[in-house]
């Protein structure tokens, strides 16, 4: 199993209501155009992750994406893809659809932001909330 952990901050303006992706982003604000987003002020962007893990995505395996606050957690489970590029230093995306681009860490997820435990965005719309997000890809698959 491989792993990256990411921590991230909540933002007054997190709706979390997109259908069909999820995002969090290393920028410090947020619009409240940015439906998707879930957290701000992220540690890493996709051009941060660990090579390996990189390549198993890539390989089209299995992953997890664990989100945790406090003791509340929610789980997405999505798609690698061999067309994924990994590159973007700002963001993080999750999709829904198979649509690839420079963002995108995953496809085929099983949510979209506005899918995620509603008790858990509630606290992220407090800027002083830390949420930590963990990237699983398990060798053999989920």
């Amino acid at each position: 199993m491989m792993r990256e952990v990411i921590r991230c901050r909540g933002h007054p303006n997190v709706k979390a209501t997109h259908r069909s992706t999820l995002e969090v982003t290393k920028e410090n604000y947020l619009t409240p155009r940015g439906d998707c987003i879930i957290c701000i002020s992220a540690d890493k962007a996709l051009a941060d992750l660990n090579p390996k893990i990189k390549e198993a995505i890539r390989q089209g395996k299995k992953i997890k994406i664990r989100i945790r606050v406090g003791e509340l957690v929610d789980e997405v489970i999505a798609q690698g893809d061999s067309r994924l590029t990994l590159e973007s230093e700002v963001s993080i995306v999750v999709r829904k659809s198979d649509y690839v681009d420079g963002r995108t860490l995953a496809i085929k997820a099983n949510k979209a932001a506005k899918d995620i435990d509603r008790k858990l965005i509630e606290r992220l719309k407090n800027p002083n909330t830390e949420a930590v997000i963990e990237i699983i890809v398990e060798e053999g698959g989920i």
